[in-house]
């Protein structure tokens, strides 16, 4: 849910439904309304690891089920079975015949329906390939009803054959099996599961082969290649490429050894000349790479001057933790010079579903700002571990509240975005990655695309000391994390050379003020992070 705009009280704009990870995001605001939203969990695999047995071509099943929709599930069985003694029912019509010698193509969607391993019901069933989604009705006969034009199919294969090939028409074959999810989950999951359940006098090992027949498994790493060209995945993306599946922030953040590094799946970045229009159907975290106004022939609108204590206080807390991190940018802005001067990071700490905390915190926010005589001219956030790139969902974030910070002057106004990437494997050294991002307007022919992610060139202005104020937000943070199941182990080792408390001073470094009288303060700080865990 996208937050309601600031009133004319002046209160902070809710904070974007993308920040944070599973145990640090920032709640919404209690004036943009109290409903936060929350990941709905992936359903349980319903087969077990290795569990599955070998499929032969699904043209013969696509022929199978095509040639009489109405004959009973057990001829069915019964042929695929290499005949002898089908039965009426389900199970023994699937698993009929001497020696059970049961294959998968036996099994369809009615077969499924009439064992209730599946409901027929209206969207259940989807198809994503390529950036695109299909979704279908399953009836009660086990026939699929593409939603968008209304034909029917009477396989998965059929189905996603005919999908696929308006996408890409050197297309051959669908793997519907493996392709169509049924809410959520790929079918041949549940044919896999229908198989164990029946299949009483196979041998185990014949339930440990690949669910998908070798033709299966070809086509099926051409769709990920096809993907992969999609999104731009170079030969040295994949190599770095770890076997984990997931999303890019742990789950658990105990699930993995606290300040060990976290190797996450590469979100890898795509160009905005590859969106295209805007589809629901593609992921909200998709990384887009930021392009330069020179690029497009244009001056950047507004100058940007930031302070160093800025870019210190934002690389701290970005570094405390491995899940996303959020806060606010006060500054000034001089509509004159059109210069945007950036002079104090406020964090947030607060997480998520926290809505009185995250209330609470804003309102403290919106206070400094006003003790100060600075308004609020951006914001900020973390990719622990990924490229610090906006993703699409940033994007719609950063328009939105561009917007918001406009108001109703009719002058310009510009709002920032900074985005700190720590742990990211690609960086050059210990030094986090900082980069500012603006999103202009899409096109007015095609009001509905995407913004496009500008980047922004800032002048970096050093700071004569760490304020007390600075120092004290430190201590705060520390605080707030300490104890928490995602801090980072500063203790332990980031590489080879450093631990992560090397890397935090190195990274803060390069942002120091230029009297650094207060570095003993700093040592506490560190030796607290040190001793924290």
């Amino acid at each position: 849910m996208i937050p309601d705009p600031p009133t004319s009280g002046g209160q902070l704009p809710g904070r974007p439904s993308n920040w944070g990870g599973a145990a640090s995001r920032a709640g919404k605001k209690e004036l943009a309304g109290r409903g936060v939203g929350t990941a709905m969990a992936a359903p349980e695999p319903l087969s077990p690891a290795g569990g599955a047995v070998e499929e032969g071509p699904e043209e013969d099943e696509d022929e199978a089920e095509a040639e009489d929709p109405e004959r009973p599930v057990g001829a069915i069985g019964a042929r695929s079975s290499g005949g002898g003694g089908g039965s009426s029912g389900a199970g023994a019509g699937a698993s009929g015949g001497t020696g059970g010698a049961l294959t998968r193509r036996a099994v369809t969607l009615r077969v499924l329906l009439k064992d209730a391993q599946l409901e027929p019901g209206a969207g259940v069933l989807s198809i994503y390939y390529l950036g695109k989604k299909f979704m279908g009705d399953l009836q009660p006969d086990g026939r699929i009803v593409w939603q968008e034009t209304g034909q029917v199919f009477n396989s998965p294969s059929a189905w996603a054959t005919h999908c696929k090939k308006l996408v890409n028409p050197a297309k051959k074959s669908g793997c519907g099996w493996a392709s169509v999810k049924y809410k959520g989950q790929k079918l041949d999951k549940y044919k896999a599961a229908w198989l164990r359940r029946h299949q009483l006098h196979v041998p185990a090992a014949a339930t440990d082969e690949s669910p998908a027949s070798e033709g299966e498994e070809e086509e099926l790493l051409i769709e990920e290649e096809e993907e992969e060209v999609l999104a731009g995945v170079s030969a040295d993306d994949k190599s770095r490429r770890l076997p984990v599946k997931g999303s890019s922030e742990p789950v658990n953040p105990e699930s993995t050894s606290p300040g060990k590094r976290v190797e996450n799946k590469i979100r890898v970045p795509v160009r905005y000349c590859m969106l295209g229009s805007r589809d629901s159907a593609r992921n909200p975290h998709t990384l887009v790479e930021v392009t330069s106004f020179a690029a497009i022939n244009k001056f950047q609108p507004f100058n940007v001057a930031i302070s160093s204590n800025v870019l210190f206080l934002l690389d701290f807390h970005s570094h405390l933790t491995r899940s996303e991190v959020v806060g606010y940018l006060g500054g000034r802005w001089d509509i004159n010079s059109q210069m945007l001067t950036v002079l104090r990071a406020f964090p947030c700490r607060s997480r998520l579903g926290d809505v009185d905390t995250a209330a609470t915190m804003e309102e403290e926010i919106y206070q400094s700002l006003l003790l100060r005589g600075l308004s609020l001219v951006g914001w900020y956030h973390s990719h622990p571990h990924s490229p610090a790139l906006p993703s699409l969902q940033d994007i719609d974030t950063q328009m939105d509240y561009q917007l918001r910070l406009q108001g109703s002057s009719n002058g310009f106004q510009p709002c920032l975005a900074l985005l700190c990437s720590p742990y990211y494997s690609g960086n050059l050294g210990p030094e986090s990655k900082i980069s500012p991002f603006w999103v202009m307007p899409p096109p007015e022919q095609r009001p509905s695309d995407y913004g496009i992610p500008m980047d922004v060139e800032m002048a970096y202005v050093q700071d004569s000391f760490l304020t007390n104020d600075i120092l004290h937000e430190m201590m705060l943070l520390v605080e707030f994390y300490k104890g928490a199941p995602d801090l980072v182990r500063f203790q332990e080792p980031w590489n080879q050379e450093h631990t992560y408390l090397d890397k935090l001073k190195i990274s803060l470094a390069s942002r120091m003020p230029k009297d650094q009288g207060l570095c003993h303060v700093l040592e506490q700080v560190y030796s607290i992070l040190k001793q924290g865990n």
